[in-house]
């Protein structure tokens, strides 16, 4: 059995919901982020970081959203989390998991978090614009692709990484413009957000889809 640390809404979102569409058994551990409980020294044990999610595997933990979701598609070939390796699929899957993970949620973490970033709060408010300016241009690429080579990022294979790309559409919605107003990624994250697995996440984690 998986065990999974989470805080509902978090970027455990994605591997919750990859978790749900394996079939896998697994336990769901919450970590009151509020009450200070990623830095506590349990949990940092797992995770020395202090952030969610953490997956336990096989006894030992295993922490970053994006690599948990490729770890889950990788043990669970069945569940059809990932195109077969050596295809053209494949390598737009590992392509725009990678961009999620590595341009755009850390965009999203300054919009969010400008304090995480700055020590002066009197720029703060500008960290935040300009986070949320690039965001839009990222969000433009991923619409020129899905519009020229969807409906999913992998093309026609659903994949993890349309998973990904619903958890932070999610996270959009407290921009002025969030970022689902492309039709071609809301159109992908509502094919996600339709998935049964993706319901039963959101359902055990207590939030909404957006709109």
């Amino acid at each position: 059995m998986y065990k999974l640390f989470y805080s509902p809404g978090s970027a455990a979102i994605a591997p919750h919901a990859a978790l749900e569409e394996t079939g896998a058994p697994f336990e769901l551990v919450r970590v009151d982020m509020q009450a200070g409980g990623h830095k506590r020294p349990e949990y940092l044990a797992l995770n020395p970081h202090g952030r969610v999610p953490t997956l336990v595997v096989d006894g030992a933990p295993v922490y970053e959203a994006a690599a948990i979701c490729m770890l889950l598609a990788e043990r669970h070939p069945e569940a059809g989390l990932a195109p077969r390796p050596g295809t053209r699929a494949r390598a737009l899957y590992l392509q725009w998991l990678v961009y999620l993970t590595n341009t755009p949620q850390e965009r999203f973490l300054q919009w969010f978090h400008p304090d995480w970033f700055l020590d002066d709060k009197a720029v703060e408010p500008m960290l935040k614009a300009g986070a949320e300016k690039r965001i839009h241009g990222m969000f433009d690429r991923i619409e020129a692709h899905l519009v020229s080579g969807g409906p999913w990022l992998a093309g026609d294979a659903f994949s993890v990484a349309d998973i990904y790309l619903a958890m932070l559409v999610r996270w959009s919605r407290g921009m002025a413009r969030p970022v689902w107003d492309r039709p071609a990624v809301r159109r992908c994250a509502d094919l996600v957000a339709a998935r049964p697995a993706f319901q039963r996440m959101l359902e055990a984690e207590g939030i909404e889809w957006p709109y």
